[in-house]
């Protein structure tokens, strides 16, 4: 019987393309499925591939997620960053880049993944709660689209919104891990922002219910630099 890990493509997606060329995509991790032509688990091949769809799979109403191993926090790099106060956090789309304010001159700079075509937003929200090992809820329209969705899966490894979620204000859309760091980088989620599980982590110890988070269609030339050093 094929592994039920196996059948998530939160764990399986492996894509040979670079990040930068994934816009024109049409594949979704399982969970941020956007179409009838993505319905279904799916499943993959003994080497790791990703296989044709499962539309056949039936999960039960109440899926388990799996272990809740722990997962230490990892600082990303720290760049130069201007414009946004302190403590803030700005999502900048284009690039597919969080940005943790930590000063008046600086930020912390996290690899995301964000919504694909028609799928992304902009505006400001406030994180509302954070949960850890998240359960996951398939919003009726995505149950809609695919009936086969369990009701709920509880959090763990083979839950797509992985280690951790930052919830924005009442909305559906999260700050949330990944159990597949293969799939950051990538405009290819339902509007949610996709970190490492190590990196959300680093994140959860300094945002909290309360913090602003700016979502932009394009970061302004002028408001962050590159390169950046590695945060201690």
């Amino acid at each position: 019987m094929l592994r039920r890990t196996a059948l998530f493509a939160s764990l399986a997606l492996m894509v040979a393309a670079s990040p930068a060329s994934a816009q024109s995509r049409t594949w979704v991790p399982w969970g941020e499925i956007g179409s009838s032509s993505q319905q279904g688990a799916r499943a993959t091949a003994p080497g790791g591939q990703l296989t044709a769809p499962r539309s056949d799979v039936k999960y039960p109403a109440l899926l388990q997620g799996g272990p809740q191993p722990t997962i230490a926090p990892q600082a990303p790099s720290s760049v130069a960053f201007t414009g946004y106060a302190a403590g803030s956090i700005v999502i900048d789309t284009a690039s597919r880049t969080l940005y943790y304010v930590t000063s008046t001159t600086s930020a912390y700079k996290y690899p995301i993944s964000v919504g694909r075509q028609g799928f992304t937003w902009r505006g400001t929200e406030k994180i509302s709660r954070v949960q850890a090992w998240p359960d996951w809820r398939p919003p009726a329209e995505m149950r809609q689209r695919d009936p086969n969705l369990p009701e709920v899966m509880t959090g763990g490894v083979n839950n797509p919104l992985g280690a951790k979620a930052l919830y924005l204000g009442n909305s559906l859309y999260r700050i949330h891990g990944t159990n597949d760091s293969r799939s950051i980088g990538y405009a290819a989620s339902s509007g949610c922002f996709r970190m490492m599980n190590s990196h959300v982590m680093h994140l959860a110890t300094l945002a909290g219910p309360g913090t602003t988070v700016h979502v932009l269609d394009t970061l302004p030339r002028n408001v962050a630099g590159g390169g950046g050093k590695k945060a201690s």
